[in-house]
Order: C-alpha cells, then structure tokens, then sequence
C-alpha cells in the first residue's frame, strides 16, 4: 500500500485469485501513514497546533493524489474521511488531552483511507472492522478479539456477501468494543484481522502478502547460503515471530492455529512463488541425532541490552523479582528474553537498546521503595563510579547494564526430545571463540535463545546454521 502503482498490483493479484475463489482482502494503511497518524494524535493532546495542521496536510495530500492516480478523482468517501479526521484532531485539540480512546479513533482513520481506496482499484465493497463484525474488549490500543461474537458477527456482516468473482475489502487493524466505540489490535493489526476473518469463514488459506518470500532459515544477508522455509508449524512460526524473523505477529497466528486454517506467506513482487505454509503440527526429527529436520532456522534480535540485578540478598526472598518486573510492565518496557540463576542470586533481563535507559530507570526506582511480603524493605540504591547501581542493605547489590548485544534463537519443531542439540550448537559457536553471554530456554523445547556481543553475532549465527546443514 506504498501507492497507486502499488495498490493496483495487489489488486490485479486479487482479482485473478477472485476469479475461482470467493475472497476477504484485507489491508493496512499506506506506507508511514500509521506513525504519522500517531504523531498527529500526539501533538494534539499536547496543544501544538502548527504540527497538527502541518500533518493534516501531509495525510490528506497523500491520499488525495493516491485516489486521483486510481480514479480520475478523489472519491468522495476519501473527502469525507479525510474531512472527519480534521474534525476529530481539531477536538484533541481544544479539549488539549489525547485519551487511549481518541487514540484509537484516530490511527483508525490509515486503514480506513486505504480499504476505501482498495475497493476503488477492485470496483468492489469496503468495509472496515466494525461493518465486518469484528468485536473486541474495551483494551485501547491493543484490544483482543471476542471469538465467538466475532465469529457470529462475520458471518451475519461478511459471509452473505460473499460469491467467486465478487470480493470485498475489509480494513485491517480496526475493530470496535461490544458498544461500538472503534478499538485497534495493536502490533500486527491487519495479519490479525485477516487471521480472525479466516477462522470465522473457515477459509481454505489465509495468504499474507509482504515483501519477502516467506520465511528463511536465516537472513540471507548474515547467511548467503540461506534457504526458503517451503512448510513450517505453527509453533515454529511462534518462536520465528517472537525472535524477531520478518513474519507474522505471534498474537496473528492464534485464531488461524486455533481454527486449523493454514497460513501462506507470499511476496508481492514474486506472486509466482508458492512462499511457506504454516500449518498444523510440530513433526518429530528424523532418527540420527541432532540433523537440520530437528534445527529449522537460526533468526537473530538486534540492538538489545541486558539488565542484571544480583545480590545475595534475594535468596529466597519473595517479591524481588515481581517488583522488577511489575515496575517494567508500568513503563511499558518489552521484555525479549529472562534468565535466572538457579542460586536466585542474580536475575537478566534483556530489553531494547532504545528503552534500557528507562528500563534501568524503573528497576532502580522500584528496588528503592519496594518491599517484599513478609520481609523488609528492599533497601537503598546507589550508583557507583563504574556505573553500577549498588543496594546499601544488599538485598540488591547491583544493577549492571550491557549494551549492543543479540540474541540469537535457534529453532525447531524436531529438538523436543532430541539429545545433542544443545551440545552441538555450543560446540559451533565455541570454535569460532564466541563468548555466550546469557541462555534461555523454554519448557516447550522449541528454540534455544543465546545473546552474544553485537560485533560476534553474524559468526554465531553462520556456524550454527552450517553445523546443522540447514
């Protein structure tokens, strides 16, 4: 949805995909649109006038010229919305607060414009997520789905309207609470609105074009010899998505694993390629040990830190480790990865680069007042000249950051029961003198997760991928 250009080749691929298929196209707002809404919203609450008309501008320029590109003439639909947002911003504006509601109403307005312009370029009916019959709970800005009210609702709004050769286009991103008031769905949005579109039609697949391929076994950019994943499980696109690896939103796949409808991923520009299933199950590695069917890819999360606070103190005291991470939660710090020591003394925990200062922040200040049921407090922080922060009681002694870190996963359905997976990937990383700084892994098997320094990463992440053969 980066232009008319653009938007008219995807909806030549519909088209011919409608022609022998009854089909829901749903779409995202155009390029950059969503972070300019969001700065639009901002600057509102907070009273800045000039930026918000300066925005406006920018927004309705660019899908006025896109809609002339695709029509002769801005469609009516698109005045009016376009009309409707400068009412909305001019509101945010006098009241001078920006509510998460009013958030919503606002970002709401990039899918809105562009499904509008879709259904031009198809000559067919766009509807966004509320006509569609998507409802969800009163969560602003990353509201979860109602199924079973969703699943009625789609097929009163969406499914009578359905026939080969007659498509419709349904904004993504966008749903509204069981009052009506308009809700987003947060990261992923419209991979979710699709996903939760195919479950409730029962749909024989659920296609999510981008620009790449599919999913890759690594970054071919780290890893030349890097191959396309032609069919993968749910689960192992979970553990692909949370690594960071250029594909669906975990919370996207949920409805489409829940209602065994497969996922295909396709790129626009090779509409040729078959792309990679997901679908159905973890398969069991091959006998013989630790091979590529048990390893199946080796994605990395860039620019990351890791938190450490240790202090002997904590052995086994209740509350240290809630209050740290009850205090990230409230700044809404995203944590990509924890480790603890079996000793309690010392807990990791691995933010992005761009969010560890305040991160670090919030620990400090929790550890300062908080106190653990049923035992003192947790004592006085302070920060040392090497940049640590130092607890007076030591209960925490220390809070220490390391930067430009990343962590690499390795993962594979068949490593569930599988000897020697763990053994082997060490073994690589260790003969090209790669220090692993924290491991991680889960209860499920699925993946291993190791952070590294920064400048090590593309070596770790080669040896592991020849030494499995993937």
């Amino acid at each position: 949805m980066a232009g008319s250009e653009r938007i008219t080749h995807a909806a030549g691929l519909a088209l011919d995909a409608a022609k022998s298929h009854e089909l829901v196209v749903v779409v995202s707002a155009m390029d950059g649109v969503t972070e300019q809404l969001l700065d639009l919203a901002a600057a509102a609450g907070d009273g800045h006038g000039e930026s918000v008309q300066t925005l406006l501008k920018a927004i309705r320029a660019s899908h006025e010229k896109t809609a002339r590109e695709l029509s002769g003439e801005a469609p009516a639909q698109v005045g009016g919305l376009l009309n409707k947002l400068d009412t909305l911003a001019g509101g945010i504006l006098a009241v001078g607060e920006l509510t998460p509601r009013l958030a919503d109403a606002v970002v709401a307005f990039g899918e809105r414009l562009s499904s509008v312009m879709m259904g031009v370029a198809m000559r067919c009916p766009a509807l966004d997520g509320q006509q569609a019959g998507i409802v969800t709970t009163d969560h602003f800005g990353e509201a979860d789905p109602l199924m079973e009210l969703c699943i009625a609702g789609i097929g009163k709004n969406v499914r009578p309207l359905l026939a080969v050769g007659r498509p419709m286009v349904v904004a993504g991103f966008i749903a509204a609470n069981q009052k009506g008031v308009t809700t987003t769905i947060g990261r992923g949005g419209s991979d979710y609105t699709a996903t939760i579109l195919g479950a409730a039609l029962k749909a024989d697949e659920i296609h999510i074009w981008s620009d790449v391929d599919g999913l890759m076994t690594a970054d071919p950019r780290v890893v030349p010899t890097a191959k396309l994943l032609h069919t993968i499980s749910f689960a192992e696109a979970v553990e692909l998505g949370k690594f960071g690896a250029k594909s669906m939103h975990p919370r996207a796949l949920e409805p489409a694993a829940a209602f065994g409808v497969p996922v295909r991923m396709r790129s626009t520009f090779k509409p040729e390629n078959p792309g990679t299933l997901i679908c159905g199950a973890v398969q069991p590695a091959t006998a013989g040990g630790p091979s590529a069917s048990a390893v199946r890819a080796v994605p990395m999360l860039k620019s990351l830190a890791m938190i450490t606070i240790g202090g002997a103190g904590m052995i086994g005291r209740p509350g240290t480790a809630a209050a740290a991470f009850d205090a990230l939660a409230v700044a809404r710090i995203n944590v990509h990865m924890i480790c603890q020591s079996v000793s309690e003394a010392g807990i990791s925990i691995v933010v992005s680069q761009a969010q560890v200062k305040k991160a670090r922040t919030a620990l400090e200040r929790a550890l300062l007042h908080h106190q653990p049921h049923g035992h003192g407090g947790v004592g006085g922080v302070r920060t040392t000249a090497t940049g640590a922060a130092e607890n007076t009681d030591h209960i925490i002694n220390s809070i220490e950051v390391q930067e430009d870190l990343v962590v690499i996963a390795v993962v594979g359905g068949g490593m569930k029961g599988t000897p020697g997976v763990a053994a082997k990937v060490f073994t690589a990383i260790a003969e090209k003198s790669v220090n692993i700084i924290a491991i991680a892994q889960g209860s499920s098997e699925l993946s291993i997760a190791l952070a590294v320094q920064a400048d090590q990463a593309k070596v770790a992440v080669a040896a592991i991928h020849e030494a499995f053969g993937i």
